[in-house]
Parts: C-alpha cells; structure tokens; sequence
C-alpha cells in the first residue's frame, strides 16, 4: 500500500514577548512569510524550567522552535535553518566575505553582548549580592561597549541596513538588542544604529514582531 503523503503541522515557537532571542526568531519567520503558532513560556515565573520544556531544551532557555518533524534551539541556528529552507528573502549575501562579515556582527550580539547580560547572569549577579544598581550598572555597561564595537563594524557599510538594501542577519539582531538597551536605560548614542532600526521598523515584520506586539506582552 502506498503511503500517503506527509502531514505537516504548523511550526510551535517556544518563546517571551520580551526575550531578545525569541524576538530574533519571530522577526526571521515574518520575513519569510513562515505562519507559526506561539507556546509561552514566561522566563520571570521560571517556566522555562518546567520538566515538560526541559524535555525539548535541556539548557532551559528561549527560543526553541518545532518545525518540520524537528526541535530547533539558538536563535541564530534557527535563522540558518529559515533561511536556507526558505531562500527568499536571503539572510545572508552570497558573497563568501560579506557572509562572514554580517555572521560576525550577529555573533557580536547574540554572543558577545546578549549571553553576558541575559536575565540568568543577572540573577546570579544579584545571588552574589550585587545591589540592583550595579547590576543594571554592569548591563548597560555590557551594551554600550558592545553596540561601539558594532557602530565601527558597520561604519562603512551603505545604509539604509546594516548592510546595504536588504535587512540581513545583522539586523535581525541589532532591533532586538536596541530594545534591549532602552531597557537598562543605555542612551542610543549611535546615529547610524537609529537609522538602521528606524528602516527596520518600517517594515512590516519588524513591525509585527515587536514585544509590544505578542499576544503574551504585559
């Protein structure tokens, strides 16, 4: 008997209105036109901790997203795997050097920036008896010594995105960390980082994705 075919069964992102990550992924599946249906998991009540969730990500943490019969965990990972599944819009250049420079300026971010000022550090920090003022201190200290470093990545990059005409990888996670960096009160002191959100934010993706926006945003 001959099987029938593959039932595929909309993609489930695990996320927080409020996480950067999760924001990263959502701004990727609305660019690429990927419908997805949300699973909450709110990180201030610890949800992320729950057996259940452990069991699809060990580490615990935000984002992961079921699609195509697979558990898919790191923000960036995700974005490669949208991207190389649904080739339009590209994420990426083509171009081998441009490639890596756009994969730099994310990793600049999504590991050299966020990972050191996330929620778990900073709770840490205050287990180790930081006053809540030196442990917005040391994020915003994280965020602005990291967003000068992406300021002079880009700096000879045309506009109106980080990396030319079309909003890239880099972009993807620029908008989320600026939010970010509103958050710990880190004055955007970077004009050509404004521009670069603002064209963003123009387009409908972004626009959807924002916190603002989840159905889970308090």
């Amino acid at each position: 008997m001959q099987a029938g075919p593959k039932v595929m069964t909309e993609p489930v992102l695990h996320g927080y209105f409020r996480s950067t990550a999760s924001y990263r992924v959502r701004i990727a599946l609305h660019l690429k036109g990927v419908a997805y249906a949300d699973a909450f998991r709110h990180l201030r009540k610890g949800e992320q901790r729950a057996p259940d969730y452990l069991a699809l990500n060990p580490q615990g943490l935000v984002p992961t997203l079921a699609i195509d019969g697979a558990v898919l965990t790191q923000s960036l990972a995700i974005c490669e795997y949208l991207d190389e599944t649904v080739p339009d819009p590209g994420l990426l250049p083509g171009d081998p050097i441009r490639r890596a420079r756009v994969r730099a300026a994310a990793q600049l971010i999504a590991c050299d920036i966020h990972p050191v000022q996330n929620l778990r550090v900073l709770d840490r920090l205050r287990g180790l008896g930081l006053a809540e003022d030196q442990v917005t201190g040391w994020a915003r200290q994280v965020i602005e010594e990291g967003l000068d470093a992406f300021d002079r990545l880009i700096a000879d990059e045309a506009g109106p995105y980080c990396f030319g005409a079309q909003a890239t990888l880099a972009d993807i996670c620029l908008v989320p960390q600026l939010v970010n960096a509103r958050r710990f009160g880190v004055a955007l002191r970077w004009p050509r980082l404004a521009a670069v959100e603002q064209a963003c934010l123009a387009l409908e993706a972004f626009a959807k994705a924002a916190p603002q926006n989840q159905p889970d945003a308090e």
